[in-house]
């Protein structure tokens, strides 16, 4: 069995200071792995922690931000423990991140070619014209039509899906061992959307890089993914292979968000889909007990005071809620 490329463990990033204020706790104790050529989902409602992990992993949480705990070993290596200098060296070249609004990501005073190249040369010992020339053939690659002209245009003078093959040519130029994709097709309509998203596919197979890909559309991760964690409040609830958690959602939060997506297999009616109530909790007033207790149809006593641990189940997957616990 292969061997984890990206392993996090008890990750944990929370914002502002204690006796300072309100203190957020943006992640609490999240894990996950993912092998090479494998394709991770992390789905949740805004706010539940998925980007913020992204970002952790990387190291790009500034102030009052802060990673507080845990591990995020590539290969083996403790991101964690390496001095500014040596992250830099890895983040863009080992892994790379395709950001939700690559209008904003970009760099509106930079050519396209000259922001492709840039991470070229700071990646690999190459001249200037050979990093041009790469960078020419990386918008080939993510089939941007006349490419020697995009190199020398600006990214308004881009449609969104232009920009966004874009955002891909630069993650994948230093072929990366892993990607992050935080929502990768916001804004996009559907038929560019599935274009973007096969392209990760096609370079993933090609050059072999894990993939994480957050999203909040489950029917992406159904068609795309091979594992699945969902995050409600800052945690990870459920933990399985995408198979296993469409086939039998165990966390309630999973079955409210299945339980909300269309289904062509159900005969139409004009009954409403049901919805999931409520709002999730505020990160800086985490109520006592499972974080999921007031909005859950399965909720009972020991919900409110008791904080549900993670256990596992069969095959590797795993869920955090009491119904799953002996103690309850």
């Amino acid at each position: 069995m292969a061997e984890a490329l990206l392993e996090v463990t008890d990750l944990q990033t929370v914002f502002g200071r204690e006796g300072h204020g309100p203190v957020a706790r943006a992640v609490r104790g999240v894990s996950f792995s993912v092998k090479k050529g494998e394709t991770l989902g992390i789905v949740g409602e805004s706010g539940s922690g998925k980007s913020v992990s992204a970002l952790s992993v990387l190291r790009l949480i500034s102030a009052p931000g802060r990673i507080a705990g845990g591990s995020v070993k590539l290969d083996g290596m403790d991101l964690l423990t390496l001095t500014e200098r040596e992250m830099r060296e890895v983040r863009g070249g080992r892994i790379a991140m395709v950001f939700q609004d690559p209008m904003t990501a970009l760099n509106p005073t930079l050519t396209v070619g000259e922001q492709i190249a840039e991470t070229i040369l700071a990646h690999q010992k190459v001249s200037k014209a050979d990093a041009w020339k790469q960078a020419e053939s990386w918008l080939t690659r993510v089939r941007v039509s006349l490419p020697e002209r995009r190199l020398r245009q600006y990214p308004h003078e881009l449609s969104g899906g232009m920009r966004q093959r874009v955002m891909l040519a630069i993650a994948f130029s230093c072929r990366p061992e892993v990607l992050l994709a935080d929502e990768p097709t916001t804004a996009l309509d559907v038929t560019v959307q599935a274009q973007i998203l096969d392209l990760m596919d096609d370079l993933k197979a090609e050059l072999g890089t894990a993939i994480v890909l957050i999203t909040h559309d489950l029917g992406v991760v159904r068609q795309r993914c091979d594992a699945v964690a969902v995050m409600y409040a800052g945690q990870i609830v459920e933990y399985a292979t995408a198979s296993e958690l469409f086939a039998s959602p165990k966390h309630p939060y999973t079955q409210s968000l299945l339980a909300s997506l269309p289904d062509w297999r159900r005969p139409r009616t004009d009954t409403p889909l049901p919805s999931l109530p409520g709002q999730p909790p505020s990160l800086t007033d985490i109520p006592p007990g499972c974080p999921f207790a007031p909005r859950c149809p399965k909720v009972f006593e020991a919900c409110a005071s008791v904080v549900p641990a993670n256990t596992p189940l069969e095959s590797g997957r795993t869920v955090r809620c009491l119904l799953y616990e002996e103690r309850a």
